[in-house]
């Protein structure tokens, strides 16, 4: 296993999720939200017990693959700095009603291609964006078994994308080449793939019909 800690920024619902599916797959999860650790130490004990409470700082520099799970619009308060270099996955999305408007929307590809903006020496991945916090635990199958579900991973950097396929494994999925990840475009809310549920067959026949209508290249760089 390449990737060993994992550092989750949010620590809701999606990212105490996430921290414990990591935690059955043996990675060693710190958790950070806003401000003082100690305000989630109790959050994290029932939400993702094994995990650690820690500042935001701590978890990006820890870290070898970071995961933002907070609200879309408060991509502005991350640091760019601390992520420059960093592997960082977006499991976020655009909700209106939680985030309002966002006009720097209008000017990506993407949501996670905005964020990049703002973290522009980050190498990003998208993925978990497109399953229910809930179903990480509910879904999530050995590898081989006949109903094991299918997640698309989107990536720019090569190194990137193989941690991230490889920790979408070990969560318990099929993880699914997706290329660039502008190609996240396939998996944003509104999509079949977001709002559906796949094995590998069905996830690259769907990956294909939305890059195909978009004029998207597939292939990674």
């Amino acid at each position: 296993m390449s990737t060993k800690t994992i550092g989750i920024l949010g620590a809701g619902k999606v990212g105490t999720g996430v921290a414990r599916q990591a935690l059955k797959a043996g990675y060693r999860v710190l958790i950070a939200a806003s401000g003082d650790p100690k305000k989630i130490d109790l959050i994290i004990s029932v939400m993702a017990p094994g995990a650690t409470a820690v500042t935001a700082e701590e978890a990006m520099a820890q870290a070898d693959l970071v995961v933002l799970s907070v609200p879309l619009h408060k991509f502005r308060t991350l640091d760019p700095a601390a992520l420059a270099g960093k592997h960082v996955l977006d499991t976020m999305n655009f909700w209106h009603d939680t985030n309002g408007d966002m006009p720097e929307l209008e000017d990506a590809s993407s949501s996670s291609e905005m964020v990049l903006t703002h973290i522009p020496e980050a190498h990003m991945a998208k993925s978990l964006n497109h399953i229910g916090y809930h179903e990480l635990e509910l879904d999530a199958r050995p590898a081989g078994a006949a109903d094991r579900r299918a997640l698309a991973v989107a990536a720019d950097y090569d190194e990137t994308r193989a941690m991230v396929l490889e920790f979408v494994e070990r969560l318990g999925f099929d993880a699914v080449d997706a290329g660039l990840l502008t190609n996240g475009t396939a998996f944003e809310p509104g999509t079949p793939i977001f709002t559906g549920s796949y094995d590998t067959a069905g996830l690259e026949s769907e990956l294909d019909a939305h890059l195909a209508g978009r004029g998207e290249l597939t292939a990674a760089a």
